[in-house]
């Protein structure tokens, strides 16, 4: 159990639940309280910072709104640290990710050329069944999953290898092979994480996805990679601005 030491001023007009939920935010966003610390019980918070316990459970409840700690039955209290966010327009995860100063590491699951069915020569502009390359990534973020991947991409798109895929990120691969991504049909949605994906995404079977699929289309209108992601709804999430 992680303790975390608090300076309350019982004499500000600052609420004393959001002075401590304060602390707490400030300690996980700057490292001092990292993913998957372990929190006291609330009983013994509010003993530690002489509060009331709905005092406490009111600094804890907005901690949770924020998606910086999650309650599990069985474990308690736990870090899960700040989500990574995600503006809605086009851009890979992994740009996004190195733009925010995180580190994103890929592991190849599964590397594979298929010949596409009636949904691919759907989604990718296809006329008859041709090759497309099958990619199946892990993506983590400081060293923790966050995304399982799948794409498919025309093999007269781009030359891809698991070595290169490894070291940078998909979009950047076909941007170097000549692709001029100006749009995308985007679809967001959410589902439950089944085995294979919890053991994957270290998480409970059960546990919320957000799901995403995406089309890819370039400065022609043609179709260029399709993809299927899913991610750790905990850690994840979209932002969307609306204008009226």
């Amino acid at each position: 159990m992680s303790t975390l030491d608090i300076a309350i001023d019982r004499s500000s007009p600052v609420p004393l639940y959001h002075q401590v939920a304060s602390a707490f935010e400030k300690a996980i966003r700057e490292g001092d309280l990292p993913p998957e610390t372990k929190l006291e019980n609330e009983i013994a918070l509010a003993k530690r910072y002489n509060l009331s316990r709905p005092t406490m459970r009111q600094a804890m409840d907005h901690l949770v709104r924020e998606g910086l700690v999650v309650r599990q039955r069985g474990v308690g209290t736990q870090v899960v640290g700040p989500q990574v966010r995600r503006n809605l327009k086009l851009s890979s995860l992994y740009n996004d990710l190195q733009a925010e100063g995180s580190t994103p590491q890929t592991t190849v699951l599964g590397l594979d050329v298929v010949t596409s069915d009636d949904f691919l020569q759907e989604k990718l502009g296809l006329k008859s069944a041709a090759e497309v390359y099958h990619v199946r990534r892990l993506r983590s973020v400081d060293g923790r999953p966050l995304a399982l991947m799948e794409n498919w991409v025309p093999l007269a798109v781009a030359e891809l290898s698991i070595e290169e895929l490894e070291r940078d990120g998909l979009y950047n691969i076909l941007r170097r092979s000549g692709v001029d991504f100006r749009m995308a049909h985007q679809t967001v949605g959410a589902m439950v994480a089944d085995k294979d994906q919890s053991s994957l995404l270290d998480m409970d079977p059960g546990s919320a996805l957000v799901v995403m699929s995406r089309t890819a289309l370039d400065g022609s209108g043609s179709p260029i990679e399709y993809g299927h992601h899913v991610y750790r709804a905990d850690r994840y999430s979209f932002d969307i601005t609306l204008v009226s």
